[in-house]
């Protein structure tokens, strides 16, 4: 079957043709670990998720590459180029060396990561590792002629590359009549970036290395660090080649990052380095951006705090095509919960099925055509949510339970909602002392027949969060959704 995904390099839904079939080279970009991984990141990692889930399940073996950023991505990286190191100001912030804080960070990241059930991908690389290559690759830039030095540090010549703004559609006119945010002044063009940064002297850097470059009035070596953009570069080339398939990212990343990714790959190696650039939409909470200020920057620990299963948030995350905006709503996630525990629940009824041993022709025909309706759903660029509705279509079905569970279990290959383990990946119950007290005072109440008591305990545990359920394995708490 023939896979279509968007391509942001053309504009086009295109047909994906791998360069090395069945092998599918993929690069996501990862976190910058300077603070928690909020909802947003959530949406963009579930999205590369899919993608690789898609793939996989195509017969494709999929070498997924993801970065972590602990150094070099500047305050204003995403708009300027400039600013401060977001790692350097975090730690001096949190009054903790630049290494505990990337590890704390980087740590947070994961533990999201596995409670939304992604995948973690095959290589995971940090920028602070490869300052070798990251050095060498500025090197081959420089010797091509696409660089200069100024006091700061070095930088890329985005007059060199005629392309650059072809990616994002940009109007360098525009931009140069000052639309953008102020840079240097020594800068040649507002859209030069840096490729490596020297170390201000009079503020002491706790990440810096030294380097073949410095200022032209600096005596002997001056350590610096490297810029946001050249450690994707630098690291997707090394683990993937010159040539590879897929970079994957969020939409905020096409005008800054990943526009100077193509161009400092192009310096470099004097051709396309990726194929299909395919990016993800955002993430609005209430149909706001999400900040702290706004008071609506969530995380994926807020949802488990509040009763929800991560899993919810995933489930939601597939009723929206990765290129459509998706409004986060709290009402939105308690109906993918309460849909998800749905689901849950009829793969334990379906698993109590025996084994059909005969089956109608007409029936066989249904679950090819559900077969096939799924798989094409997913080969038209990603349509999860076509997806979703196909297997309520084929629950609601008259084929056998058996076949039901068999093809939701094979479904569940790119859904990753989790049917083999619904038990164990329904949300775990936080339980304070307090309500584990009274669990135990109805218990015994109920033993002695004492009924209306029994009944007041259950209010109050009503009102301190939860549902209680008695069942002939004793009492089960269920979290009341906030």
């Amino acid at each position: 079957m023939i896979i279509k995904l968007y391509n942001t390099l053309t504009r086009k839904v295109e047909e994906f043709k791998p360069i090395n079939p069945p092998t599918v080279g993929m690069y996501s970009c990862g976190p910058t670990v300077y603070n928690y991984a909020h909802l947003g990141h959530a949406r963009t990692y579930v999205f590369a998720d899919i993608l690789k889930r898609v793939l996989t399940y195509f017969g494709f073996e999929v070498k997924h590459v993801m970065n972590i950023t602990d150094v070099g991505h500047l305050t204003e990286a995403d708009i300027s180029d400039e600013g401060q190191d977001k790692i350097e100001m975090a730690a001096k912030k949190e009054k903790k060396t630049v290494w505990d804080i990337a590890k704390f960070y980087t740590d947070d990241f994961f533990k999201m990561i596995d409670d939304l059930n992604i995948i973690r991908p095959l290589v995971v690389c940090k920028a602070t590792e490869h300052i070798g290559e990251m050095i060498e690759l500025i090197k081959k830039i420089e010797k091509n002629g696409f660089t200069y030095i100024i006091d700061r540090g070095v930088c890329f010549d985005t007059s060199k590359f005629p392309a650059y703004p072809d990616f994002a559609r940009l109007n360098l006119e525009k931009m140069k009549k000052g639309a953008r945010v102020e840079f240097d002044p020594q800068k040649k063009n507002p859209t030069d970036f840096w490729l490596w940064r020297f170390s201000n002297p009079e503020e002491k850097r706790q990440m810096e290395w030294d380097s073949p470059w410095a200022p032209r009035q600096a005596r002997g070596k001056v350590k610096g660090f490297p810029g946001w953009h050249i450690e994707c570069s630098a690291m997707s080339m090394k683990y993937l080649g010159e040539r590879f398939d897929i970079h994957t990212g969020g939409i905020d990343h096409i005008p800054v990052h990943h526009t100077n990714e193509i161009a400092q790959n192009w310096a470099a190696t004097g051709h396309q380095v990726v194929n299909y650039w395919i990016h993800g939409e955002f993430l609005e909470v209430e149909g706001q951006k999400m900040s702290k200020s706004l008071g609506n920057f969530y995380r994926v620990e807020d949802l488990k705090n509040k009763g929800y299963n991560p899993v919810a948030l995933r489930y939601l995350f597939l009723n929206t095509h990765y290129r459509t905006k998706l409004n986060f709503t709290w009402n939105s996630l308690k109906a993918a919960q309460k849909t998800l525990d749905k689901l849950y629940e009829i793969f334990e009824g379906l698993k109590q099925s025996p084994e059909r041993e005969v089956l109608s022709g007409q029936k066989l025909e249904k679950i090819d055509k559900f077969q096939e309706d799924f798989r094409e759903a997913l080969a038209n660029d990603l349509n999860l949510p076509q997806a979703v509705a196909i297997v309520w279509k084929m629950l609601k079905s008259n084929i056998p339970s058996y076949d039901k569970k068999e093809l939701l279990l094979d479904w569940d290959q790119v859904l990753g909602l989790g049917f083999t383990e619904a038990r164990s990946k329904k949300q775990e119950v936080r339980i304070s002392e307090e309500v584990k007290k009274l669990v135990s005072e109805r218990e015994k109440l109920r033993k002695q027949g004492n009924w209306q008591e029994a009944d007041e305990i259950r209010k109050k545990i009503n009102k301190l969060g939860y549902i209680i359920e008695d069942t002939d394995k004793g009492p089960r708490l269920k979290p009341v959704l906030k």
